[in-house]
């Protein structure tokens, strides 16, 4: 497993093709915008809003600076009119690939930089007044695919005749704490193809939030270029990238949990990282850091249900067939019946997801990751888990949450 856990800190980059199982996909990018200049010749044509408007509702974590962290950040906003664009400041990574739509609209994306403004919603824009008037509202939504990556935000314009409106939060909220296996690292759209965005966006009526970054512990100890682990990285707003180090040093800003939306349930997915010996972290510290992570999460988050995810770890061949690898069975496990013995015994807040038997050999790919296939089975699993046991109801209704997923069979003889 050491390769594996060298590999969770790799950075990928966002390029020019997609392959398929060693094919290119046919525009993988749909949705490339352009950019703008907008100047004192032209401003009367536009509205602006600074990035502190209230009609912006920011998702995942964003710092005071309006800087984009961790896994799948997000902007999403009401607006009427036929024209929206968005400016990105100083620190919006070169060429970060975005994700966005209009309504209910199939994911479109578009590649932006530092100190540009890009005109994101035209006439002609797909969704854009399909069945509504230009007066009616209509949802804009922005995704950051890359956890590696993040973007400044600057402002939003509007046609001078259109408005910004401030779209409701959902009332139920889910958090998601994790390493690259979170972070959707590998999966075809990165963070808006893995399992956390699966298990967030595939309930279509909820708030959630990916703390996820690749190759951080559980243990706060450095891993794999990571200086800090989850213990001490998730209660501050920023991940452990060099951009963050860059931007804030050693003094990260600290997340400010009572002026946002509390979590309802939190998913705990950590300790591959853990488990290889290269970063020397003992069972005994990692069991340890475990129960001091969700006391920190119970200390912000009475409320919450916790669920501790098992570790599969990976597969190997034994004998004829293959079997899951697993790590920190035993700490997992005991983590759990820590929080429902003792003084915790009737409280019932921390729950374990067995995640033996989800996925197989083939559902991991040659980069040890889960493959697509592999985080929409994780996925469907925790929406059922989560539903059945916490009330939450489905309310995706048919848009897409996973982009690019329509693999068929368009051979009727063969």
């Amino acid at each position: 497993m050491r390769v594996l856990a060298i590999l969770l800190t790799l950075v990928s980059v966002t390029l020019a093709e997609i392959l398929q199982n060693g094919q290119l996909r046919a525009n993988p990018y749909p949705g490339q915008v352009g950019a703008i200049a907008i100047t004192a010749s032209n401003s009367s044509a536009w509205k602006a809003y600074p990035p502190n408007a209230t009609e912006l509702s920011y998702k995942g974590r964003w710092d005071s600076k309006y800087i984009s962290w961790w896994s799948a950040p997000g902007l999403k906003f009401g607006f009427t009119g036929n024209n929206v664009a968005i400016s990105f400041g100083n620190y919006t990574d070169a060429g970060v690939l975005v994700a966005y739509r209009v309504d209910g609209q199939d994911w479109q994306f578009s590649n932006v930089t530092a100190n540009a403004t890009y005109l994101f919603i035209t006439p002609s824009t797909t969704g854009v007044n399909l069945t509504t008037p230009a007066s009616a509202v209509q949802t804009f939504e922005m995704r950051v695919t890359n956890w590696a990556y993040g973007v400044q935000l600057a402002g939003v314009w509007t046609s001078s005749s259109g408005e910004l409106v401030k779209i409701p939060n959902y009332p139920m909220n889910i958090e998601i704490i994790g390493d690259s296996l979170s972070a959707g690292q590998y999966a075809t759209y990165e963070g808006i193809s893995s399992y956390s965005w699966g298990l967030g966006e595939g309930f279509g009526n909820i708030e959630f939030s990916i703390t996820a970054y690749p190759g951080i512990c559980l243990h706060d100890s450095r891993c794999y270029g990571n200086l800090r682990g989850q213990t001490y990285q998730w209660l501050h707003t920023s991940d452990t990238s060099g951009r963050a180090i860059e931007i804030w040093g050693d003094n990260p800003e600290l997340w400010d949990f009572a002026t946002h939306q509390q979590a309802n349930v939190v998913v705990i997915n950590l300790g591959t990282n853990d488990n290889n010996t290269s970063n020397n972290i003992t069972n005994t510290e990692y069991y340890q850091s475990y129960i001091q992570l969700i006391d920190e999460i119970h200390g912000v988050w009475p409320k919450a249900q916790i669920i501790l995810i098992s570790l599969w770890n990976g597969f190997g061949a034994v004998g004829n067939t293959y079997e899951q690898g697993g790590a920190f069975i035993t700490e997992i496990y005991q983590v759990y019946q820590y929080f429902n013995s003792g003084k915790y015994v009737n409280q019932s807040f921390v729950h374990y997801f067995n995640t033996t038997g989800i996925l197989q050999h083939n559902d991991i790919n040659p980069q040890y990751h889960p493959t697509d296939v592999g985080h929409v089975k994780l996925a469907s699993h925790l929406l059922q888990y989560i539903k059945l046991n916490f009330g939450f109801v489905f309310g995706a209704t048919g848009p897409e949450v996973q982009h690019d997923t329509l693999y068929w069979n368009d051979q009727q003889d063969y």
